[in-house]
């Protein structure tokens, strides 16, 4: 199994009402919650693990991870409001106004964090999930709990807007860097840490503990990096409605291809081939086009990709 770990809301995505009106419709979204909601559609056993408020925008989180195959009963259930972020799109690219404050998701502490059987082979982590506390600080302790016998993805998906403490978000990301296996990253993300030459970067953090890197570039593709290998995969041609859940996507690719070739260990990450990262970059650019291709976060099931 495969647990997710990280926020999960309610993107109030635009819409035109019958009326000809501008408006919001509400939508299950958040960076981690469209990964495993990508993993569970692509028939991975996958879990989540957040907090998920008692309140009707909890219940459709639940029911989205339930119709997607996510097993959501390692999540804490808090009686606080639901995260809630209005998203404006502009020629299909995301901007967000987050409402945040004392919400379940956000409210978490290591009192609430599950128990995993030896069933669990990876955890995921990433995103806005990791700037707050107490939330940041809980999935970093699972991270430290979990990261000596389970493969640790993180996907920091850096959203500049929402970090008032650069300086402190920055050492818990390279903190958690440090404990993962997997470490995926954007273009724009290598950017907001103050280098733009990705093969440096890779070799810089591979030092440091991973054993693959991976760097998406949108329509251009990804290039991934381990010790001994540098892959780079062309981009799926795609006519992109907007790009919300393209990353998280990709990130579930990542993880499925590797659970598919059974090198899902700590093992078997630290010795990954050639044809191991490329296949596992090439399934995470085909699922991610799927993506970006249709409005909304709304992942690829394995059959639409042959998967």
């Amino acid at each position: 199994m495969i647990i997710c770990c990280g926020e999960a809301l309610i993107d109030m995505l635009p819409r035109t009402s019958t009326e000809g009106e501008d408006a919001f419709a509400p939508y299950a979204g958040g960076s981690v919650f469209n990964t495993a909601l990508a993993l569970g559609r692509l028939g991975m056993k996958t879990g989540f693990f957040t907090g998920l408020s008692s309140d009707m925008f909890g219940d459709i989180l639940r029911q989205a991870l339930t119709d997607s195959r996510v097993d959501h009963s390692y999540c804490a259930t808090l009686d606080l409001h639901t995260t809630l972020a209005f998203v404006r799109l502009v020629n299909g690219q995301a901007s967000y106004a987050f409402f945040d404050e004392n919400t379940a998701g956000r409210m978490i502490t290591e009192a609430h964090l599950p128990v995993l059987g030896g069933d669990v082979e990876a955890l995921h982590f990433g995103a806005i999930s990791l700037i707050p506390d107490p939330c940041g600080a809980t999935y970093e302790s699972l991270m430290r709990r979990e990261c000596e016998t389970r493969v640790i993805s993180l996907d920091p998906n850096i959203r500049p807007g929402f970090i008032t403490d650069a300086a402190a978000h920055r050492a818990r990301i390279d903190r958690m860097i440090a404990m993962s296996d997997i470490v995926k990253m954007s273009d724009e993300d290598l950017e907001w840490f103050g280098m733009d030459d990705m093969e440096t970067a890779a070799r810089i953090w591979l030092e440091q503990g991973p054993s693959l890197v991976v760097f998406t570039r949108g329509a251009k593709g990804a290039i991934g990096f381990s010790r001994s290998e540098r892959i780079e995969v062309d981009g799926e041609p795609v006519t992109v409605a907007d790009t919300v859940g393209a990353g998280d996507t990709f990130n579930a690719g990542i993880l499925a291809s590797l659970k598919r070739d059974g090198v899902l260990s700590k093992p078997a990450i630290r010795a990954l081939s050639a044809d191991a990262i490329g296949n596992a970059l090439r399934l995470g650019a085909k699922a991610a086009a799927v993506t970006v291709s249709r409005p909304g976060a709304n992942p690829p099931w394995a059959e639409e990709i042959g998967f």
